[in-house]
């Protein structure tokens, strides 16, 4: 039985290449747990079970008839059809093999109270977060009960509010399948979200942490006003605190039977109330497990952590949806508007409406169109609402509450923790919403709305800079694109292989082994051809595979092929694989050929290179496969290891058209630093003297040698200082994630005027 057709799977047997098996969060979960991040364990009912579930229920027919006519904008008619389908798959029994496997598996994870969530196979991908539109169960105890927590999770996939946000972003019901992780629950003390960027501004150097006591339940839905702490990324100082008053908390109740639930809030205690949730130390240990999940991604993550007698977990991550230009936050500037509420920004940018108190989703229909939307707090039923206002304003939650989210979203402004906003505005009453400031003014507040419109419009001038150094992008899913070959950007710096290879799920030479080569080239040349269509004219360039033989034991099979090391990032990877297995290569380069026939903008770039010698075996067998260097057709070099940096002619006069410089990489191995290691967090800089003279001397003599010369990574976009200098020294391209590309941009753009101006002087 493959497992796509297993009723469980356990965290360890899947990775991110497993959302269609079992979902986006449950993905996540395998994936992380295989990175060695700490993760409570659990194992995952797959989307095959719940189909199977509905096809022996029969219910499939009668739920596509009662969605087939509505209109999901009737919140009364969505509402019915959604209590309908759900009651249906509510009372359905669940069959006997299916509920056998899944008590099976819970009695495996020790038994006990676990956390049952949704995971539907439309969730938490990069373009689509689909946050909090289908169910979570909390400390559910027993296996009966987790069964009938599996069976909840399958109903809540038609709550209204999925049903509508599915429509909204043009996801089809019936090819949304739910999968549902069970996972054994932390009991936690302390609890809370973590952006591995400041979500308001979208600044990337930047972590910021919200903690609740308690169950994190409770600060995801906005019901309490979290402390929050901001983090320089780079080197983990606590740069701001928010300390906030909690008096109550959302934790297990020791007592309760079926019918009290299994949760309950009690009161903090008086003592605690005011204190810090968690130390300086602990908030910079879960800062540096943030960095390492973003590492693992190379994406902005929102994760959700928990503290268990001074552990740390990660209980699940999602990529962060909706990136902000980084701007200005909060410029002040003189407003003569009386203000009337204040809080914290969630959303940036300023608004003015009249006001709808909204105190229950069934009221929801009163927000007409460029209202303010002002209530205690936000569920996901009141989305249609959200995307009707011009602005959101609640009384509790924090930046990472579900209006906030879902605010940035949609691109308005929000303030959240407004404590007293419901009783202090009054509806009809006109406002202006500054979600950069945290603030609400009465009426017109002019001198806001201007600066707002000011920033908006200096951020599509941003968009619109040309440069004559290349912006390129660091890219790695297929299916994001042609949204970022829309944006201004002249190409692929670094298209990574391993996400590609990753969703294919299985080690290449098992491919070869069992007689289905074709197979994997072709699934590689589909997922290529993305890229390179969607970018053509403009250069996209392959990094090929650098798996190192920990992440390939990972995938199905690995373990049969590769060994164990000690210390993987200095080992069997890179071009050492290529002209050891020159079998596996060859698929890569075979995928490659397949896209040029019709789109010749894809180049290649050989990653972790040690010696000139092995630069020349790859070389050498590429060219025997026919992909020789031409006129558009170019072979770069990653340059990443000290040899590439103190002998660069030797690896240029094998026959190479240009270098990228991989700045992590590089910085980690000339300052024998773990770039993982929190502890050595503060020492690891770019800008560090010995790092600085070896991207000068890289960039002068690819420079000198008249072969071009770029930089992937984030220290660009992070130090201005730095880009200057690569400017100087003559580099001709760097290549950023998606979301600093107008950022890096304007910094190329500053820098190149003023090396312009001391030219002219």
């Amino acid at each position: 039985m493959t497992a796509s057709e297993r009723e469980v799977l356990w965290f360890t047997e899947v990775g991110k290449q497993d959302i269609p098996v079992v979902g986006g969060k449950g993905a996540n979960l395998g994936e992380i747990t295989q990175a060695q991040i700490p993760v409570p364990p659990g194992f995952i009912v797959t989307a095959h079970t719940y189909s199977r579930f509905l096809e022996q229920s029969g219910l499939r027919p009668t739920i596509e008839k009662l969605l087939a006519p509505l209109d999901y904008n009737d919140s009364a008619r969505l509402q019915q059809v959604s209590e309908k389908i759900k009651s249906l798959i509510r009372s359905a029994p669940v069959p006997q093999q299916i509920a056998t496997e899944i008590k099976e598996a819970y009695r495996q994870l020790g038994g006990g109270p676990v956390a049952v969530r949704s995971s539907a196979t439309a969730e938490d991908l990069a373009d689509a977060s689909f946050a909090g539109q289908q169910a979570t169960f909390l400390n559910v105890v027993g296996e009966d009960e987790v069964v009938d927590a599996v069976r909840a999770c399958w109903a809540s996939l038609f709550e209204a509010r999925a049903i509508f946000y599915r429509a909204d972003k043009g996801f089809e019901h019936m090819k949304v399948f739910i999968a549902v992780p069970v996972q054994r629950m932390v009991q936690s003390s302390r609890s809370g979200v973590m952006f591995t960027l400041e979500p308001v501004t979208g600044d990337r150097s930047k972590i910021a942490i919200e903690a609740v006591f308690g169950l994190g339940e409770a600060i995801v839905s906005g019901e309490l006003t979290p402390d929050l702490y901001v983090l320089d990324k780079a080197s983990l100082r606590i740069l701001e605190k928010r300390v906030a008053n909690q008096e109550r908390q959302f934790v297990r109740n020791p007592e309760a039977t079926a019918e009290d639930g299994a949760n309950i809030w009690l009161a903090v205690p008086v003592e605690l109330r005011e204190q810090q949730k968690l130390t300086d130390e602990q908030v910079v240990a879960l800062a540096a497990i943030g960095k390492r999940v973003e590492e693992h991604y190379d994406f902005p993550q929102d994760i959700e952590w928990a503290e268990e007698g001074g552990e740390l977990f990660i209980l699940q991550t999602r990529p962060v949806t909706a990136l902000a230009v980084a701007g200005v936050e909060g410029e002040e500037v003189e407003e003569t508007a009386p203000l009337l509420v204040s809080g914290s920004p969630a959303s940036p940018g300023a608004a003015v409406g009249p006001v709808r108190i909204v105190l229950s989703s069934s009221e929801i229909d009163r927000v007409k169109q460029g209202d303010v939307l002002v209530a205690e707090m936000t569920t996901p039923d009141f989305v249609p609402a959200m995307k009707r206002a011009a602005a959101i304003v609640t009384d509790r939650g924090g930046r990472t509450a579900h209006a906030a989210i879902v605010s940035r979203e949609l691109g308005i402004p929000c303030v959240v923790g407004a404590e007293g906003a419901t009783t202090t505005l009054r509806d009809d009453q006109p406002v202006t919403v500054d979600g950069s400031q945290g603030k609400v003014y009465e009426g017109r507040a002019e001198a806001r709305l201007a600066w707002a419109a000011q920033e908006k419009a200096r951020q599509a001038e941003m968009g619109a800079v040309e440069t004559r150094t290349n912006l390129y992008v660091n890219l790695a899913e297929p299916e994001l694109a042609e949204v970022v070959a829309a944006r201004n950007v002249d190409g692929v710096g670094l298209l990574r292989a391993e996400f590609m290879i990753a969703q294919i799920g299985e080690h290449p030479q098992l491919a070869v082994d069992e007689g289905r080569s074709e197979e994997y080239i072709q699934k590689l040349t589909d997922s290529l051809l993305k890229f390179a269509k969607a970018f053509h004219p403009r250069p996209v360039v392959y990094r090929t595979n650098d798996f190192k033989t920990n992440e390939y034991r990972n995938l199905r099979g690995g373990e049969k092929y590769e060994g164990s090391e000690e210390n993987p990032m200095i080992g069997y990877r890179g071009a050492s694989r290529y002209v050891q297995d020159i079998e596996i290569f060859r698929l890569e380069l075979e995928a490659i050929k397949r896209v040029r026939k019709d789109y010749n903008n894809l180049w290649v770039m050989i990653p972790f290179v040690r010696t000139p010698e092995e630069l020349a075996g790859v070389r050498e067998i590429m060219v025997r496969e026919g992909l020789a260097p031409s006129q558009d057709f170019k072979l770069w070099m990653m340059a990443e290891v000290p040899s590439n940096a103190l002998i660069l002619d030797k690896f240029l006069d094998v026959g190479i058209d240009g270098i990228s410089i991989g700045s992590n990489d590089l910085t980690q191995l000339v300052l024998g630093i773990d770039r993982d290691n929190a502890r050595l967090a503060a020492e690891f800089d770019e800008r560090n003297e010995a790092v600085m003279v070896a991207l000068e001397h890289l960039i002068r003599t690819a420079k000198a040698r008249g072969v071009t010369a770029s930089i992937c990574g984030q220290a660009p976009s992070d130090y201005p200082d730095l880009t200057e200098k690569l400017v100087e020294w003559g580099i001709t391209s760097i290549s950023v994630t998606p979301d600093v590309i107008d950022k890096t941009r304007q910094i190329i753009a500053d820098a190149e005027a003023k090396l312009a101006q001391v030219a002219k002087a």
